[in-house]
């Protein structure tokens, strides 16, 4: 009862049922939201913040920004969307905000356009190498599988394409990424594909400030050829893995384009079964057989290993959002 009176008092004035129906709808910055309303940056925070204590918002740090959003777990989680319903979808106050927040997006993803055209003659130079990637995500696809997913977590997600690809399949969605530009392109396209129930964080890989246990699903797509210590990164991803969850890896098979390590930055030029499977054992998964799609001159390969089902039955940890 405390927890929904309180709810109640904290939306109880328009510019807070405002933030409401803004922030339902996007992941939004104090700047952006002061944009929107008209109002001061101070006037704003203080309005956010009694949101976020009443457990209405959710507040995630990217760098030096803090982005708000509806909240998505947690007490005050149901009565926002809630009172987000109730909002009327006639008010003309509400109608402005809305345009202007279409503003914002449009924005946003002509920048992450600008960023994504500055780079992707690169990025198609290396898929050219390789298989189609249409037949990438259909390998993908199949090694998810029919399982029901609560939970999906995509590492390195970059331009979010894997979130796009498997978010519509399960009911949250978080991708990881160091780069804030490339963030900014995979909420732009999480946006435009209108996947709400999927978000984006900037976080470490080798120290993912989440819960362990907590995903049914965990994939790292292109990234592992990248790092100084993928052994580390695969054990910090079987970490979070619920009980029966399932890991996957996409990345190359051995080569000897030594271009890309001069050019691309890949520390790695490739991996071998036996020691991506060793990986995985390592950090406690059972491993099932790998797939391989050659290409020309480079191969996609696809590992993929599972938690096994927890020996005393108890309940996993939900997935908590990064903070």
């Amino acid at each position: 009862m405390d927890q929904l009176l309180a709810g109640l008092r904290a939306a109880a004035e328009p510019t807070r049922l405002r933030l409401l129906a803004l922030c339902a709808r996007a992941e939004l910055t104090v700047t952006e939201l002061t944009q929107i309303l008209g109002q001061s940056q101070p006037r704003v925070s203080r309005h956010l913040k009694l949101l976020c204590e009443a457990g209405l918002l959710e507040r995630f740090r990217e760098g030096a920004w803090a982005f708000y959003r509806l909240a998505q777990r947690g007490a005050g989680a149901p009565l926002a969307d809630h009172l987000v319903a109730l909002l009327p979808t006639g008010d003309p106050g509400l109608a402005l905000d809305l345009g202007r927040l279409d503003g914002v997006k449009r924005s946003r993803a002509a920048a992450a356009a600008e960023y994504f055209r500055d780079n992707a003659g690169e990025w198609n130079r290396i898929r050219s190498m390789h298989v189609d990637e249409a037949e990438v995500e259909r390998a993908l696809l199949a090694a998810v599988g029919e399982r029901a997913l609560d939970d999906h977590l995509d590492i390195g997600t970059g331009t979010g394409r894997l979130l796009e690809l498997i978010g519509p399949r399960a009911k949250h969605a978080l991708g990881v990424d160091l780069s804030r530009e490339m963030l900014a392109v995979a909420r732009a396209n999480l946006e435009r594909a209108g996947l709400t129930h999927c978000s984006v964080r900037q976080a470490d890989m080798y120290q993912l400030p989440l819960g362990s246990g907590a995903f049914d699903l965990v994939t790292i797509h292109q990234v592992l050829h990248y790092l100084e210590d993928p052994a580390s990164a695969i054990a910090e991803a079987a970490r979070v893995l619920a009980p029966r969850g399932r890991l996957i890896v996409v990345d190359f098979a051995p080569h000897t384009l030594e271009d890309l390590r001069e050019r691309h930055a890949h520390r790695r030029l490739g991996f071998r079964d036996t020691e991506v499977l060793g990986w995985f054992r390592a950090a406690g998964l059972d491993t099932r057989p790998p797939v391989h799609l050659p290409g020309q001159p480079l191969t996609v390969s696809l590992w993929s290993g599972d938690r096994a089902a927890s020996a005393d039955g108890a309940a996993r940890p939900r997935a908590e959002a990064v903070r």
